[in-house]
């Protein structure tokens, strides 16, 4: 199993749109093949990070979500919106 985990910081003026732009494809991530699980997590105290964490049956599943059509169009909405580069960690579970 790998965990992905993505840390995202945000402009103020993009933080709703984030959390309804990500209600929107949380399924759909969930549901892409190889996926086991998705959420997102709001840091306490700096409204603007953001954490992804991800479960996927193979790094391979993750890769072939990454080249997808929806990785692709939702990323596009999204990193223009950073205040700073996003961070991204993929963990093998033992």
């Amino acid at each position: 199993m790998l965990v992905r985990i993505v840390k995202m910081h945000f402009t103020p003026s993009f933080i709703e749109d984030f959390k309804v732009l990500f209600n929107g494809v949380k399924s759909k991530i969930s549901n892409f093949e190889g996926c086991k699980s998705v959420q997102l997590l709001q840091h306490e105290s700096d409204p603007g990070i953001f954490f992804t964490i991800s479960n996927w049956q193979s790094a391979e599943d993750l890769d072939n979500y990454r080249k997808s059509e929806l990785f692709i169009e939702t990323w596009a909405q999204v990193k223009p919106n950073f205040l700073s580069k996003a961070e991204a960690w993929s963990l093998l579970e033992h």
